[in-house]
């Protein structure tokens, strides 16, 4: 038996391949020739479990190489790196005999408080659908699945496998299913994996709207839709919604109920045949691809990836007075237990036994030629006792006071943040901020180095004088951060998520995260940046933002609309520094005066450039005139809005370094006029609207001397009774009756 071809099967055996053998393998058919396959957790390293399975990452796991989570990788706005980081996976993968990896995740950061946030891009769906796709291409390219997650809409922990999201259109598509939608159509992942959650009201698992007719209708989806693990909650209106694959083993329970329901008519054996035939593609796929990397893993080559992509993560966010980069040759004080007990990865099934871990401190130790002390500082324990709270402080301001500089490692706990539950708040724990206090009133010259899964209020950010997020680094992120301190590595990364002051300044502050079952998008469109954009809200620091010990020049911007629609932007960029160095170019795009709501502005493009001391390159990024669109609910379709674009080439959301502009011509959108339409809108149809006008000039030539009378001069008539529905004008007009304009409707809607 070959491909999808499931004429051969009996029915139970097309019902035991729609569901798991065990945890981690599908369900055989071995006198049919059909094995199983192994799939083992992601995204940011190989998760295979020995023994048993579970997904909370409690159980051990083969050694693999941990690289940056998406928090910390998504920094780097270089897809290219990522790729390479996806083709390791795949390597690795490939070598323990894994079929499938699960991931990548690239659900939007739509609140900080998200406690997985750690395993996704974004703020932004161009950032998570690009970044995405990279991951997928390279982790393919080994012969190994990818297994895009959480589809779609699973933004928060709290009540994750019940909770509703309700999400109006737009923002819906715009923002939480775009970057899926590159992802799909750009790498054509093997897998995409539902999510636990309802979405407006119905669960994912269970969506034919979701899985069949936008997955595979509008984007092209020719793989496999898994369950997340547990997501199931009925499985018979499951599998024809378009669920191909149920995880893990219900012990067979499910498959009986599959075979009950065909067996009884409620399930057409049909859609059973369709997904029993997609899981044998699969394994079609993974059987030709088996054994395409050898081992044994050059783990040596895979840390020195993991080094170079930690490195390229790190942003620098302050560098007051050039104290960065780092003497080799000064006299230091490292502070904080961080330092030495390296906060590498999130909490959950995504945890990496990794193959070898860097500590901060050895590396800083391994590339200084003076003396480094270290302290500290604070315990990580939920219980520290408080007279070893404050030896461990009296020991780090005396680490301090002996030093040129102190470099204070701060950062959240493993149990504030993790899959399974959300973050309580944004603040860093207050022994930390105490010991920084102290710190500083011991020693003024403070580096701060962050080590978190998702972003922390820094109210001491006008008091150091440099910062440094350290994300979550992976196995190598410690001697990727010494890379860095001391300029062995120019720091390249930029925020992919908006540093608020504030809790209470973001966006879903108000409606996070719900309650009695139901968590209402009341922010729309305006996630991230977009908000606080559009609010014009102070942020600690702005999406796209990072520095460099170098500096970068930008030329005047060029915009032009290609044969296809798209546009060509280009502008010249100039390393203006002494330091090679590498700089992300970032395109925004506005339309002023648009007839629907929009932010501000809204990244459409980017690349990461490198550029050596003195270097000027001319950069060419494409907008693609898809990424113009906007969901149009009235004709439920993308509509391409004509008129004049501004395109802003940007280091940042809010630094601006030029700025074209591009005429773009729009998608034709005729609205059928109706009773119900407004007169405004009939006024605006290009039928219908001259006859309208004519008719109302004429009455209000008629009435000008009553208006002029009870309205104050300078009222426009027109614009206060656009409001109007047309069907209402007979009461309000002598002579115009229900069939004049039944008639108007009529001449206006007849074809062309």
């Amino acid at each position: 038996m070959t491909g999808g071809d499931v004429s051969g099967l009996t029915l139970e055996e097309k019902a035991s391949l729609t569901s798991g053998g065990d945890f981690w393998n599908t369900t055989p058919v071995e006198r049919a020739g059909i094995p199983s396959i192994r799939v083992a957790d992601g995204p940011h390293g190989l998760r295979k479990q020995r023994g048993g399975g579970d997904h909370l990452g409690i159980g051990e796991s083969v050694p693999a190489t941990c690289f940056p989570p998406a928090a910390g990788l998504s920094s780097s706005w270089d897809a290219e790196l990522v790729e390479r980081v996806g083709r390791a996976l795949g390597v690795e993968a490939s070598i323990e005999q894994v079929g499938v990896l699960l991931g990548p995740g690239v659900n939007i950061k739509r609140s900080p408080l998200c406690g997985r946030n750690f395993e996704y891009w974004s703020e932004d769906p161009v950032v998570s659908g690009v970044l995405g796709a990279a991951l997928v291409r390279g982790i393919q390219s080994q012969g190994v699945g990818a297994s895009l997650k959480h589809f779609a809409a699973n933004n928060q922990e709290h009540d994750r496998m019940r909770v509703s999201a309700d999400v109006d259109p737009r923002p819906l598509r715009e923002i939480y299913l775009r970057g899926f939608q590159r992802v799909v159509e750009e790498a054509q992942p093997w897998t995409v994996m539902c999510a636990y959650n309802r979405i407006n009201g119905v669960y994912a698992s269970e969506d034919p709207w979701l899985l069949t007719d936008v997955l595979r209708g509008e984007w092209g989806f020719a793989g496999l839709v898994v369950s997340d693990w547990g997501a199931v909650d009925d499985r018979v209106t499951g599998l024809p919604a378009g669920l191909d694959l149920e995880m893990p083993s219900s012990q067979g329970r499910t498959d009986a109920q599959l075979v009950a329901a065909v067996r009884a008519g409620e399930l057409d054996e049909e859609r059973l045949d369709i997904a029993a035939g997609r899981v044998i593609d699969l394994v079609r796929k993974v059987q030709a691809g088996a054994g395409r990397a050898a081992g044994p893993l050059d783990v040596d080559a895979h840390h020195a990836l993991a080094r170079e992509a930690a490195g390229r993560s790190i942003v620098l966010l302050k560098n007051e007075g050039g104290i960065l980069p780092l003497a080799k040759d000064g006299k230091l004080a490292v502070i904080g237990a961080f330092a030495e007990q390296a906060r590498y990865q999130g909490a959950g099934s995504s945890m990496i036994s990794p193959t070898r871990l860097d500590a901060a401190l050895d590396g800083i130790r391994a590339l200084a030629t003076g003396e480094v002390a270290y302290a500290a500082g604070f315990g990580l324990g939920a219980d520290v006792p408080a007279d070893e709270t404050a030896r461990l402080r009296q020991e780090a301001v005396d680490a301090a006071s002996a030093a040129d500089v102190a470099v204070v490692f701060l950062g959240l706990p493993a149990r504030l943040e993790s899959e399974g539950y959300d973050r309580e708040g944004i603040d860093l724990p207050q022994e930390q901020l105490a010991v920084l206090d102290a710190v500083l009133e011991a020693n003024p010259n403070v580096v701060v180095v962050l080590s978190n899964g998702s972003v922390v209020a820094l109210p001491f950010a006008d008091r150091v004088p440099a910062i440094v997020e350290g994300w979550l680094l992976g196995q190598a992120g410690g001697g990727a951060t010494a890379d860095v301190l001391f300029g062995d590595v120019d720091p390249s990364g930029r925020l992919t998520e908006t540093i608020p002051l504030r809790l209470a300044d973001t966006p879903a502050h108000l409606d996070y995260p719900g309650e009695f079952g139901h968590v209402r998008y009341a922010e729309g469109l305006f996630v991230g940046y977009r908000w606080y954009d559009a609010r014009d809200l102070e942020v600690a620091y702005p999406f796209g933002h990072g520095l460099s010990y170098t500096t970068f020049r930008y030329g005047g911007a060029t915009a032009m609309v290609g044969p296809g629609g798209d546009v060509e932007v280009r502008v010249t960029v100039t390393n203006t520094g002494p330091r090679d160095g590498r700089e992300v170019v970032q395109v925004y795009t506005a339309l002023p005066g648009s007839g629907v709501q929009r932010p501000a502005r809204e990244l459409k493009a980017f690349a990461a450039v490198p550029l050596a001391a003195g270097e000027t390159r001319e950069v060419v990024l494409t907008v693609r005139r898809s990424d113009l669109a906007y969901w149009d609910r009235r004709v439920d379709r993308w509509i391409v809005e004509g008129g004049l674009y501004r395109i802003d080439v940007a280091a940042s959301s809010r630094d601006i370094r030029s700025s074209a502009s591009v005429d773009i011509e729009g998608d034709d959108v005729t609205m059928p006029l109706t009773r119900d339409s407004s007169l405004a809108e009939v006024m605006a149809h290009p039928v219908a609207g001259p006859v309208v006008k004519a008719a109302m000039a004429q009455m209000m030539g008629g009435m000008e001397d009553h208006l002029q009378a009870i309205l104050p001069e300078g009222v426009p008539v027109e614009k206060m009774m656009g409001s109007m529905p047309i069907g209402r004008v007979t009461m309000m007009a002598d002579g115009v009756t229900p069939e004049m304009i039944d008639g108007l409707i009529a001449m206006a809607n007849a074809p062309s």
